[in-house]
């Protein structure tokens, strides 16, 4: 295995963090978070938006998550940072569109944790003892909302025990997370599969809108994110250049794999009663735990059972790991200069201590605006893609500006596939819908006020490592937030309805491009993006 002192020095990131993490940790934290409560719910949220339909929404989900995790696959092994998500695009266009990818990032990493507790306390309703913890609603009681505030603090708890501990814990729960879902599969499918189901009652009742619609609201681009979780851990890989590109691309090709099998032995298991008045009807006995509920009523409780159990331990390894994705992503921040350095205080075991607790107070506080998994699910999938967004675009401002750079992995036809993932990024933010994307409007103007605040204050009080909001390199953003949240409002999707079907799938594409190359014309030149590379060099080397 390659030391730390064998990297690269143009991209060797570690201060305080330790690197004790291999391929395996690596893959198993980003598998461990794409097999989540997506799994456990996915299925059944999409089936109802779109019929047997939803087969293709997966398809179509799978193939954007592909392209966007090909461009991360090489950015990663060119910078693998910690939180790198978070600081391509400070590279590429400097402070002002780095610190707002950078709180898109933080943003997205520290809800997922919240709504893995909400899926655990959901299922567990199964339980007599836990009826208590939920109103009919989908909100937390108050015994509820305490249990939930306990299930934060254990995730918290067992990352500060640090990183090694973290991917023995989290590599063990995920082995568990893949064996449950494809036995469901195996064992369902085994005695009760009817391909009738797929037609009966129409195969897309509801049109092409359904199956769009269903690929960010369902929750199939929520259940198939995480790969980057393998990236926001560079800092603490023992061989990031040869590591990352592998556990980036395996676990989108597992996650994907699962979960499309999953939607297909749900359709074809499922009793021709329970959705035989619309799919948008479905009900069975046990519905609120879909996966577990349809093993009891096709006979095989014992397997009813397993999954009841699953239902604690798949969302929990996935609130594990984003919990730790937190405080790297804080981390990265601070070291970039947009948040106080507090965030990249690290303890004697390498953990950004910090950067956790605050993970843990943000968290308690998303059960109180966001109280159901289905109104998170839309919330967490647009501040996800929004995020990876600025992947692509600082792919090809990298690919022109630093054409010679070391590239372990190197993108075949990275020209156009980039531009492609950031169009793909722009229809899912669009297709999660108007009243998804204006909550989200207001999240970012809280991130700006938040961050903007310190970087005004580090500026004044003239602190080494005030950041430098480069305006012009960045001059495109606003331009871009305004407008997509625009066609949101004006489309089909929770809008006006003013932009027709298909029309509004041309104007997102036609604005993408726009702004894609919009942004690559006015990206920071290359001199100012190897210093800003140096400079995290030289703030995050570690001590010897």
């Amino acid at each position: 295995m390659a030391k730390v002192d064998a990297l690269p020095q143009a991209t060797t990131d570690s201060g305080g963090l330790r690197r004790d993490v291999g391929l395996i940790g690596l893959m198993w934290a980003s598998v461990g978070s794409i097999i989540g409560s997506g799994w456990l719910y996915g299925a059944e949220k999409a089936v109802v938006v779109a019929g047997p339909a939803a087969v293709i929404s997966w398809v179509i989900g799978a193939v954007a998550i592909v392209l966007l995790a090909l461009v991360h696959a090489e950015l990663g092994g060119m910078f693998p940072v910690a939180g790198g998500t978070a600081r391509y695009p400070h590279y590429a266009f400097g402070g002002l569109a780095g610190m707002s990818f950078g709180w898109f990032s933080w943003l997205q990493a520290a809800t997922v944790a919240p709504i893995e507790v909400e899926a655990m306390i959901g299922y567990a309703g199964h339980w007599q003892w836990a009826q208590s913890l939920q109103h009919t609603d989908g909100t937390l009681t108050p015994s509820g909302f305490l249990t939930a505030v306990l299930l934060m603090a254990v995730f918290v708890g067992v990352n500060f025990f640090g990183v090694r501990a973290l991917a023995h814990t989290n590599s063990a729960a995920t082995w568990w997370k893949i064996a449950v879902p494809l036995g469901a599969i195996f064992i369902i499918a085994a005695g009760n599969f009817h391909p009738g189901n797929f037609t009966s009652e129409g195969f897309a009742p509801f049109g092409a809108k359904g199956v769009l619609g269903a690929i960010s609201t369902s929750g199939i681009i929520f259940a198939l994110l995480g790969f980057e979780q393998a990236i926001q851990l560079a800092g603490e890989s023992r061989n990031p250049k040869r590591d990352l590109p592998r556990a980036t691309l395996g676990s989108v090709a597992i996650g994907a794999v699962i979960y499309i099998l999953l939607q297909v032995v749900f359709i074809a298991a499922l009793p021709h009663g329970s959705f035989a008045h619309g799919w948008a009807k479905l009900d069975f006995a046990g519905i609120s735990g879909p996966w577990a509920g349809l093993a009891t009523i096709v006979g095989l409780g014992w397997l009813g059972w397993v999954l009841y159990i699953d239902a604690i331990i798949s969302p929990g390894g996935t609130g594990l790991i984003y919990t730790t994705a937190t405080s790297r992503v804080s981390f990265g921040l601070a070291r970039n200069g947009y948040a106080p350095k507090a965030f990249a205080l690290t303890d004697k075991r390498g953990v950004p201590w910090f950067g956790l607790l605050m993970s843990f107070v943000t968290g308690v506080f998303c059960f109180l605006p966001f109280p159901s998994w289905q109104e998170l699910v839309g919330f967490i999938t647009s501040a996800s893609v929004l995020m990876y967004a600025g992947a692509p675009l600082a792919y090809g401002v990298f690919a022109d500006r630093l054409p010679h750079r070391e590239r372990p992995y190197r993108l075949p036809g990275g020209k156009v596939v980039s531009p492609l993932s950031f169009v793909v990024a722009n229809l899912i933010i669009y297709w999660s819908g108007w009243d998804t994307l204006w909550r989200l409007g207001f999240a970012i103007l809280l991130g700006y006020v938040l961050l903007g605040s310190y970087a005004w204050y580090a500026t004044r009080k003239r602190l080494p490592d005030a950041p430098r909001l480069d305006f012009r390199a960045a001059q495109w953003l606003p331009g871009y937030l305004v407008g997509l949240g625009l066609i949101s409002w004006l489309g089909g999707f929770g809008g006006r309805g003013t932009i027709p079907l298909w029309w509004d799938i041309l104007v997102v594409a036609v604005f993408s491009l726009v702004v894609y190359y919009w942004a690559k014309a006015t990206a920071s030149q290359p001199e100012a993006i190897e210093r800003s590379i140096d400079e995290v060099v030289v703030t995050d080397m570690p001590a010897h």
